[in-house]
């Protein structure tokens, strides 16, 4: 061995070693750690009936924080626009996030107001200093349409707007992929064996049927996955009881829903354990489906609002089971508590 070679060639080792590092850390998949960002985001359009069931306003919370999602635009739906505007209103001034533009709700389907109804009881909307769209169905298609990259509709309700914006503008179905909670597979509420018309088909299946027949890509969380997903024991009580703003909004929301779900007396079920978390899962699927199981199926939604496993529809990708059911809560638990 010609001993003068061997720094040379310890020199193209060490080069050809980290050739291969800088194209493993191209080509790996990518993970983040609660308080990273990563260098691209995916740009997003919430859709949410917030305010009825208190699971958009853990999903909206866990959406900002999420650092992978880029939130362009949230739109209330399902009708009650005032109500919802103002729920999202106050809680993107709480989190200090008035950057993102509010989309008011089509008057359609319900009127009035919900179980979170206290909470805004005294916010002044014409006070907010961010910028609210009278029309969310023109925002989202504007949204769409402007994009230079394929945008990510995140639809956690039932679907008027969607339908309404398609109904408009066809071509946003070629600019966005579609990612919501919706539908019963092959288990129902609560890990039944038995399927069902699960809410936000069911209220408005024929607003279901154009949303999951349009020419995008879908990726749903079903009953099957999303319909177990609770914080309970020293999970729920680090988010309960954490400072974070963020929290501190969800939590209040929560008291205030409990005590309406209880007809207006005091209860202590905010102080135990959440509800279940539906929509938290579609916003998961908005960056990654690590720790689902997904498959690809042809899905029907009949008249009933029933999601029917048929081969002759439009396939989409479903979120069937957990792989690790555990890890999403602890991700959950930590994002919304830093």
């Amino acid at each position: 061995m010609n001993h003068h070679s061997v720094p040379h060639r310890l020199q193209r080792v060490g080069f050809a070693l980290l050739i291969c590092a800088l194209w493993l850390t191209q080509t790996a998949p990518t993970t983040w750690a609660a308080d990273s960002r990563p260098s691209r985001r995916i740009p997003v359009i919430l859709d949410t009936d917030i305010g009825d069931d208190i699971d958009d306003t853990w999903a909206l919370g866990f959406l900002l924080k999420c650092p992978e999602l880029d939130v362009k635009l949230i739109v209330g739906d399902q009708g009650k626009p005032l109500y919802r505007t103002r729920l999202i209103a106050k809680f993107l001034e709480a989190a200090g996030r008035t950057d993102i533009p509010i989309g008011m709700a089509l008057d359609a389907n319900v009127t009035g107001d919900g179980p979170q109804a206290a909470w805004v009881k005294d916010y002044n909307l014409n006070a907010y200093r961010g910028k609210i769209h009278p029309d969310g169905v023109q925002a989202i298609i504007d949204t769409i349409m402007s994009s230079r990259e394929p945008m990510t509709l995140l639809a956690i309700g039932p679907l008027p707007n969607i339908a309404a914006a398609l109904e408009r503008e066809p071509r946003i179905a070629q600019r966005a992929r579609f990612v919501g909670m919706h539908g019963s597979v092959r288990k129902g509420y609560g890990g039944s064996a038995d399927i069902h018309a699960e809410y936000n088909v069911k209220a408005d299946a024929k607003a279901c049927q154009r949303a999951f027949t349009a020419p995008w890509d879908i990726t749903i969380t079903p009953l099957d996955t999303c319909g177990i997903i609770d914080l309970t024991g020293d999970r729920y009580a680090h988010v309960r009881d954490s400072k974070d703003r963020i929290a501190v909004a969800i939590l209040e929301n929560y008291q205030h829903w409990s005590v309406a779900q209880n007809k207006g007396q005091p209860t202590k079920v905010a102080d135990e354990r959440s509800s279940t978390l539906f929509d938290t899962v579609a916003v998961y699927l908005a960056y990654t489906e690590e720790l689902l199981k997904m498959e690809r199926l042809g899905i029907r939604v009949d008249d009933a609002g029933f999601t029917r496993i048929d081969a002759a529809a439009k396939m989409m990708n479903i979120a069937t089971e957990w792989k690790n059911l555990d890890a999403f809560r602890d991700l959950l638990v930590r994002r919304l508590t830093h």
